[in-house]
């Protein structure tokens, strides 16, 4: 049987499956696909081509961003943080939702600064050309590198943001900083961060992460369709 073919049959059995659209390098739907792998959630993947969206997806969700969660019972996840939420309610095996040390609320807060200032700086560091001639893209760095230190504070003596297992803020705000960092990495190499460092490179070469990038195949529309699981 194909990948193809085991796809068709979860869709049209008496148990249908979740369907998400995502985009492989955009760092919210790299959250929704670490979130639903972890919590053994089977899905169908469907690879968005973002010069092609999906009618189907822009229906269920007519602001056109990724990713979507099209459950089975008709709800719509429109947000990252909701479909981590959702899946790791259902599912929690690694204990993403019990940090060692510190709450929910506590990681909630954190991520919210990473959603907030930190993705705002991010942002014109790294797209400034689309914010006008005015937006000095190092000084944006700059501002952004105040949480990344803040960060880098936070891990000492400790392996991951919450204590030494990781957790949902760990999954939540790493592809964030993996991209301020792939922005300019010989800069980000040679700050005094060693511990967030040290942290980002043990995700980027976690065998969660490298599951959640695997490559696709892609079509001239929405999207090869593959099961996660």
């Amino acid at each position: 049987m194909t990948d193809d073919q085991a796809v068709t049959g979860a869709e049209t059995s008496c148990h249908p499956l979740p369907v998400l659209y995502s985009f492989r390098r955009c760092p919210y739907a790299m959250r929704a696909r670490l979130a639903l792998t972890a919590s053994r959630q089977d899905c169908v993947l469907r690879e968005v081509v973002l010069r092609d969206k999906p009618a189907e997806m822009l229906e269920l969700s007519p602001k056109g961003t990724v990713p979507v969660l099209h459950l089975p019972d008709g709800q719509v996840l429109e947000q990252s943080l909701d479909i981590m939420r959702w899946t790791l309610s259902r599912h929690d095996p690694e204990g993403w939702l019990r940090p060692e040390a510190g709450s929910v609320a506590e990681m909630e807060a954190l991520i919210g600064e990473c959603d907030g200032t930190f993705k705002h700086h991010l942002d014109r560091y790294k797209y400034s050309v689309r914010y006008g001639p005015e937006t000095d893209p190092l000084y944006h760095r700059g501002e952004g590198a105040t949480f990344l230190k803040h960060l880098n504070e936070r891990l000492k003596g400790q392996a991951h943001l919450f204590g030494n297992g990781p957790s949902l803020a760990d999954f939540a705000i790493f592809p964030f900083v993996r991209q301020f960092a792939n922005t300019g990495r010989e800069w980000f190499d040679a700050q005094p961060l060693a511990n967030l460092q040290t942290w980002l490179s043990g995700h980027l070469s976690s065998d969660i992460f490298q599951s959640v990038m695997r490559r696709r195949e892609d079509t001239d529309s929405a999207a090869v369709q593959r099961l996660l699981h």
